[in-house]
């Protein structure tokens, strides 16, 4: 009776131990078909581009629930289980931007592996710092006034070899990819503007004595050689006319002339003026930008120039034109006297009023 009584308890035990087995087998069969479905199945439909914001210090799990409030997965704790089964659960702060079509497995790739969003951002030759910073500002990388205030402080002006009381002149204009930052604060501002800076010293380090960035004993010829490039960079659009421009102007300060060029005066008039320029602020001597009543180059430069009207400044053409003006398509009129550069004048007002030329912009008048 005895081992009949051990026999059966035996055989008991073991259809409990079979049991538990196979429920653990459909438990376990179960839940992998859900991450399964869960691996292959993208979040909300239609597909849509969403940004996250990945904090320093943020946990997955915290990640997990923005994903999912975002529809950009369907299960916070599926996502979390397989993203630490994968051993993936060490994430970057910045910005990303993932899709509600993509699965699972492409969304954690790129909060894991791949590389924060990047805003494209351009900047076109010729703009004033204020027409820069503004447009930083749209794209969302710096405050205004964070980025006035740092292209101003003599600490970073000083670091950055800029013998000016501002960075104009110096923020190259490019089509930059900048990462927002996840705070908009005078530190981002003064990383992005660096970025700018350090772009100019490297894309003009060939113009340069011994190729690279000068010392502060060439601190003149930089203040020399950017004031005329931007000027230069003002005055004309054509490519083939910058060294002409810069080579007038070379002549008139080797005579002892006056620049008189319309663009300083803009310049020292400041974000406000909408034009067109007016003869009263021509004659005013109180704007220190008007080179129509200041002797030799301006204060600092206007805007801050191209590649193409640097290396003009620094190799202008040779010839005895000292006036120019506007043709009407973009391109100049150059002459060596006064009585030839009236009459261009003349004629190109003739042919404004028969209706052959568009009105001159302000820029470009050159006397």
């Amino acid at each position: 009776m005895s081992a009949a009584r051990s026999d059966s308890s035996g055989r008991f035990w073991l259809r409990c131990l079979l049991g538990l087995v196979i429920v653990a087998l459909l438990v376990g069969g179960t839940l992998a078909y859900q991450l399964f479905l869960f691996l292959r199945m993208p979040g909300d439909y239609p597909p849509r581009e969403v940004e996250v914001t990945v904090t320093p210090g943020m946990s997955f799990s915290a990640l997990a629930r923005e994903l999912a409030a975002e529809g950009v997965i369907t299960s916070e704790k599926k996502f979390v289980f397989y993203a630490r089964y994968k051993k993936m659960t060490n994430i970057k702060s910045g910005r990303f931007r993932v899709n509600t079509g993509w699965s699972p497995a492409k969304v954690l790739d790129q909060l894991v592996n791949g590389l924060p969003y990047l805003e494209r951002v351009t900047i076109p030759e010729g703009l004033a710092w204020w027409e820069t910073g503004r447009r930083l500002e749209q794209a969302g990388l710096v405050r205004f006034e964070d980025f006035e205030k740092v292209i101003h402080d003599p600490a970073f002006l000083r670091h950055w070899g800029i013998p000016f009381p501002s960075a104009e002149g110096f923020l190259f204009p490019d089509t930059y990819l900048i990462g927002r930052p996840l705070e908009l604060n005078e530190a981002s501002a003064r990383s992005v503007a660096g970025r700018m800076v350090d772009t100019f010293w490297r894309r003009t380090a060939g113009l340069w004595p011994e190729g690279k960035r000068p010392g502060p004993g060439k601190a003149g010829l930089v203040r020399d050689r950017v004031r005329l490039a931007s000027i230069v960079e003002k005055e004309t659009a054509v490519p083939n006319e910058r060294a002409r421009v810069a080579g007038v102007y070379a002549n008139r300060l080797q005579a002892g002339m006056r620049l008189q060029a319309d663009p300083t005066v803009i310049y020292g008039l400041g974000p406000s003026f909408s034009g067109p320029i007016r003869r009263s602020q021509l004659n005013d001597a109180g704007n220190p930008y008007n080179t129509y009543q200041k002797n030799g180059l301006p204060p600092g430069p206007i805007c801050s120039p191209g590649l193409a009207s640097l290396a003009a400044a620094f190799a202008p053409e040779q010839h005895k034109f000292l006036y120019f003006v506007a043709v009407g398509d973009g391109s100049h009129t150059f002459s060596t006297n006064l009585r030839d550069h009236n009459s261009a004048v003349d004629l190109y007002r003739q042919n404004v009023r028969r209706g052959q030329n568009p009105p001159a912009a302000p820029r470009g008048q050159g006397s």
